[in-house]
């Protein structure tokens, strides 16, 4: 439940803000509903906003959200049931349900990762829903500060990456996380919107060697 509530409040964010680029009541619903991807959808709504093609929003969401293929085929082994089953209880996984799934012989809870998965599934929806048909009318993003609650979700996901690894481990987190940041300021002024992000993205493609 503190997950759901805090996807609730992002979610509630993310339609507030998609309403006020210009996006009709039912867009940011429907994206969340089909999506369900805090990271990807306000990727794509920051390229969009400031005027970026839909292939650069796209690809940045693809970026995005890379960690749930390693993600997947770990809990791949809890799943159950045929085909159709193990695609449907897949999509609960989540960085929360994930977390909360796991044991400590790093297997995972099935029951769990569904449960948790679905609780912020409803809350993604039902704060897109509130956020983008209630919020335009009551509040200003800028006045309480909604604005900046997209960067700051993005320097969480940041934070969370540059803890300390294992001596020996290479590459370093904090020299890849400095050369993304230099290469997107510096390709802003020259390169149309979303390709900064997308280079900034793809320096995590170093991780592999």
């Amino acid at each position: 439940m503190p997950a759901a509530a805090v996807l609730a409040l992002l979610a509630f964010t993310f339609g507030v803000l998609a309403r006020t680029a210009g996006w009709q009541a039912a867009e940011p619903i429907v994206f969340s509903a089909l999506a369900f991807s805090g990271s990807g959808q306000l990727g794509a709504l920051a390229i969009l906003s400031v005027g970026g093609g839909v292939t650069a929003a796209v690809a940045s969401a693809a970026f995005l959200n890379l960690r749930f293929l390693p993600m997947g085929v770990s809990v791949a082994p809890a799943l159950s049931g045929g085909r159709l089953s193990r695609f449907a209880q897949a999509q609960a996984l989540t960085d929360a349900s994930w977390v909360a799934a796991a044991r400590l012989d790093g297997t995972f809870d099935r029951r769990t990762l569904v449960a948790n998965g679905a609780a912020q599934y409803a809350a993604w929806v039902l704060g897109t829903v509130a956020g983008a048909c209630v919020g335009p009318r009551l509040i200003s993003p800028e006045a309480l500060g909604l604005d900046a609650v997209f960067p700051a979700f993005f320097l969480a996901l940041l934070a969370d990456q540059l803890r300390d690894r294992e001596p020996g481990s290479r590459p370093r987190p904090v020299p890849l996380a400095a050369l993304a940041g230099l290469l997107t300021l510096a390709l802003v002024p020259v390169t149309p919107p979303g390709i900064p992000i997308l280079a900034g993205a793809a320096t995590a493609l170093l991780a592999l060697g």
